[in-house]
């Protein structure tokens, strides 16, 4: 494309005078110089131009063209000393034949002279003719000495035929060599081979040749996950990234023939301002790239959680109020990559109105595409555009309208009206906020019952949506620096709405059973959307982002043309949108003060429901296999509960009529077996028939009825489908610290314990249920897997191996999690229940953490009832309900101190080990 030029170049490599330097060591060692002694003198070559690069790069971070242009000069002028030394002082021809005649063509990246520090060589040598002995001579020895200064060279050698007829079968091929530049060598064998390329290769492929790169496309897309707003993305291959824009280049270039990405706005592919942002994107991308291979010293193109930080550092980003260095830099990313997704759009319109009008339409073309005007709009073959440049300047509410009536009739927005909204979206000012019908126009969309995500992604992409709701343009392009959340907030955002709208059609009602049973029975839908909408609106502002978002809701919902209720219920749905989820997964479902006290923030059916819904959304939208069925499991235990005291009135049931009415739940599955209940279940305590769910109590009465009143170990594994996860009891004669013995088994074993209840009978045997998972939150199905999670368990019982080293030992889930910083934090609650204590632990997610924890709270002479563990990327939560050896809630201060400070002292420990 279009290059730079370097400046004092030969700084980087004088070519003349490496050249005589390799001339000098020849003439030293009268012609038989060693080849080391060349490549050594060519080594710090390389190694001095390296670093000279690498200090541009230092002063001007940002000044990505310079640095990749400079990268390909130097590799340049190595290849040509080389290129001449071989057939001078190595293979030296004096009278060569017509087939000995050799040209060196730098194709691909490198043939655009851009390259990262640490990118491909790639080199066709082609010749006239198969290959003579001395021409393969010659490559082979050039190849040689670019192995040895260690580059890693992507290379063919191919005759004119052949390069043709390669070039027509592969398109990768025709690809790279549509990028070709002459590097050394024949040049007028160069030129015959550019000709014969145009010719016979490109000439009449031009469609196909654009429908293959888009396809190929689409199928990076697909495996770089299909969203440009993937928190770690990859800067080449990624949606919106380098190659995108290479693409664009491509179509142009074999469509047009031009030779610079300049030459695209003469080609009237782009404008002049969307070309200055093509530029502008591009140069970013190739500054971000070279620092990420200057930082890990070889060819790394993902932007990776732990050198997001150093990148950003390097290109001197800062931290702001609210917003660290890295989220400010990530933003900007994403910002380019937003706008490389509204060039592409554009840049193929125009491509298919030339194409278009290259041929001649037929009678069925011209009656399919009939125009029909709907408010002013032009709709024609499935898009929406406007009659003229000025439409959305004649009245800018026309900017939101087009949105809603392309939602309206199902159809595209036509690139041309996104090119116009898009550099007319400053028009909607503060006028256009408040004016009534744009913001109908606006909740229209947002509520349409034909599912809204496409066209209020369209709406974002051009710039409007982040116009005419400016709350939600700050989050534009934000990014959550942490493992939890896989895309911007504007992204997640979109994506819930997307979720809200399927659970209301009844699409997702395999995945969201309990949520598509209630959204019907809502009565204010609005306000669940504009709910769903806030939700996340003040994040990246510094304070709490619900409390803020909440106070926002209140000016938002007014100026949407929401009515009083409704306004005062979306506050209140964003100030506790994280309630129910905290409820659900870090506190005990089964003890009565947990559903009494969220009953008594949520207070009515309308607000359960609509919290349940936006609770689902938000998850799902988190990203890829955050929602699981455990997660669905523990919502609908919580909602179902909630409900029923809510319909009761908040009544509660006495302690033994719930006792009465599990123990007939139980029967029930039992059938035949009933009798378990008097004999097996008779030494079971009341606190362990209100605690757990029937389907656990059952196969627990079958395993301590075939232990036969031994006290010996005894451990069984069941898959529970609707919690999506393997239910471990182990039954043995209760001792101090048990639960992180079992604890440390399981982890060794491969498996994540997410949930754990502990009880002990009146004649003193354990029974402990725990329910794992292994590192990606699927069940342990296989046989194998059950066998050696047993095996571990009754290992680490029987002190056979020594837990802590071990577990230090193992491999982390999250290898980046080192990226973050995970302040540990102990927090004790005496209201959450009123028979325990409830401690919640946040720290960094390791392997031996919980197994810590519980003997760290052993050692504290505390009882464990329960235990309950989420995670949130990079952090783990870890609930645990404890007594003193009384039973006794833990009220003094400094026992909470000392408690603490043991705690702490594990994780620590945890980190150490890791590290």
């Amino acid at each position: 494309m279009s290059q730079p030029r370097i400046p004092n170049q030969r700084a980087i490599i004088d070519r003349r005078k490496l050249s005589a330097t390799v001339d000098a060591a020849v003439d030293a060692a009268q012609g038989k110089v060693k080849r080391q002694k060349i490549v050594a003198i060519l080594k710090d070559a390389l190694a001095t131009g390296r670093k000279d690069i690498a200090a541009r790069l230092d002063a001007e971070p940002s000044a990505g063209h310079k640095v990749a242009a400079a990268q390909s000069f130097l590799i340049d002028q190595l290849i040509r000393v080389i290129h001449d030394h071989v057939i001078t002082h190595v293979y030296p021809a004096a009278n060569r034949s017509a087939g000995e005649r050799l040209t060196l063509v730098a194709v691909g990246g490198y043939g655009r002279g851009e390259m990262a520090p640490q990118s491909d060589v790639d080199i066709a040598f082609i010749t006239p003719m198969k290959n003579t002995p001395w021409c393969e001579q010659v490559i082979e020895a050039i190849l040689y000495f670019l192995w040895d200064l260690g580059l890693k060279v992507g290379h063919s050698s191919r005759s004119l035929d052949d390069m043709v007829k390669m070039a027509k079968q592969d398109l990768t091929i025709r690809t790279a060599l549509l990028e070709g530049r002459f590097l050394w060598g024949d040049q007028a064998l160069f030129q015959k081979a550019s000709d014969r390329f145009w010719a016979d290769v490109v000439a009449g492929s031009e469609k196909q040749f654009v429908a293959e790169k888009l396809l190929e496309r689409e199928e990076r897309h697909k495996r770089m996950g299909d969203s440009r707003y993937v928190v770690e993305p990859n800067v080449k291959e990624g949606k919106g990234g380098l190659r995108d824009l290479h693409t664009l280049y491509w179509i142009g270039k074999y469509i047009h023939k031009v030779r610079t990405a300049s030459e695209l706005v003469d080609a009237g592919l782009l404008t002049r301002t969307e070309y200055r942002a093509f530029r502008r994107a591009e140069n970013f991308f190739w500054a971000v790239r070279c620092h990420l291979h200057t930082i890990t010293g070889r060819e790394e193109d993902r932007l990776t959680f732990d050198l997001q930080r150093e990148v950003s550092a390097r290109m001197n980003f800062v931290d702001r109020p609210g917003k660290s260095a890295v989220e400010r830099f990530m933003r900007f990313y994403f910002l380019q990559v937003k706008r490389v997704g509204s060039l592409t759009g554009v840049f193929l319109a125009q491509l298919d109105e030339q194409f278009a009008r290259s041929k001649r339409p037929s009678l069925m073309t011209r009656f399919r595409d009939r125009t029909r005007i709907v408010e002013g709009f032009e709709i024609s073959s499935g898009r929406i555009n406007v009659p003229s440049d000025d439409f959305f300047q004649q009245d800018p509410v026309r900017l939101v309208e087009i949105f809603t009536l392309a939602n309206a009739e199902g159809v595209e927005v036509h690139p041309n009206a996104m090119r116009l909204a898009d550099r007319d979206s400053g028009l909607i000012d503060n006028k256009v906020r408040r004016d009534k019908r744009a913001n109908a126009l606006l909740l229209a969309l947002l509520t349409s019952r034909d599912n809204p995500e496409l066209a209020l992604r369209w709406m974002n992409e051009a710039s409007v949506f982040g116009r005419i709701m400016p709350e939600f343009g700050r989050v534009v392009a934000q990014m959550q620096f942490d493992m939890y959340h896989h895309y911007t907030v504007d992204e997640h955002t979109i994506r819930a709405i997307g979720a809200l709208a399927q659970i209301e059609s009844g699409e997702s009602a395999e995945t969201h059973p309990t949520a598509t049973d209630i959204v019907g029975k809502i009565k204010y839908r609005r306000a669940l959307y504009v709910a769903v909408l806030m939700h996340d609106i003040a994040k990246g502002r510094g304070g709490d982002h619900s409390i803020l978002g909440a106070e926002d809701a209140l000016k938002v919902g007014p100026r949407l043309g929401l009515d009083e209720t409704e306004t005062e219920l979306v506050s209140w749905l964003v100030r506790q949108h994280l309630l129910m989820s905290a409820t659900a997964f870090k506190r005990d479902l089964a003890d009565p003060k947990t559903i009494a006290d969220f009953v008594a923030e949520v207070q009515s059916l309308e607000r359960l429901r609509q919290l349940m819904v936006l609770t689902v959304v938000d998850i799902g939208a988190v990203g890829p296999g955050v929602w699981n069925s455990w997660k669905s499991q523990l919502l609908s235990d919580l909602f179902h509960a909630a409900e029923e005291r809510i319909r009761l009135g908040h009544k509660s049931v006495g302690r033994e009529k719930g006792v009465e009415i599990k123990k007939a739940q139980v029967a029930d599955l039992l059938e035949g077996d009933k009798g378990l209940i008097d004999s097996a279940g008779k030494a079971m305590l009341s606190s362990y028939w209100i605690a757990e769910a029937p389907e656990v109590i059952v196969p627990n009465l079958r395993q301590i009825d075939r232990m036969e009143g031994q006290r010996k170990l005894s451990i069984e594994c069941h898959y529970s489908e609707n919690r999506g996860a393997t239910l471990v009891t182990v039954i043995v004669g209760d001792h101090p610290g048990l639960f992180s013995r079992i604890a440390g088994g399981i982890h060794l074993a491969g498996g994540n314990i997410i949930d754990a209840r502990f009880h002990t009978s009146r004649n003193g045997v354990a029974v402990d249920n725990l329910l794992v998972q292994d590192p990606l939150g699927r069940p342990f199905h296989e046989q194998h897997q059950i066998d050696r999670l047993k095996q571990a368990i009754e290992d680490s019982l029987a002190h056979r191996n020594e837990l802590v080293p071990e577990l230090a030992a193992r491999p982390l889930s999250r290898p980046r999690a080192h990226a973050f910083e995970v302040k540990p934090r102990i927090e004790f609650d005496n209201d959450a229940s009123n028979r325990f204590t409830v401690i919640e632990v946040s720290a960094r997610d390791r392997p031996a953490l919980l197994n810590r924890l519980a003997r760290a709270l052993f050692e504290e002479r505390l009882m464990i009832q329960s235990a309950h563990v989420t995670n949130y990327g990079e952090r783990a939560a870890d609930t645990f309900y404890v007594t003193d050896l009384l039973g006794d809630k833990i009220v003094s201060e400094s026992r909470m101190k000392a408690i603490e400070a043991k705690l702490l002292d594990a994780v620590r420990a945890t980190e150490e080990a890791a590290a």
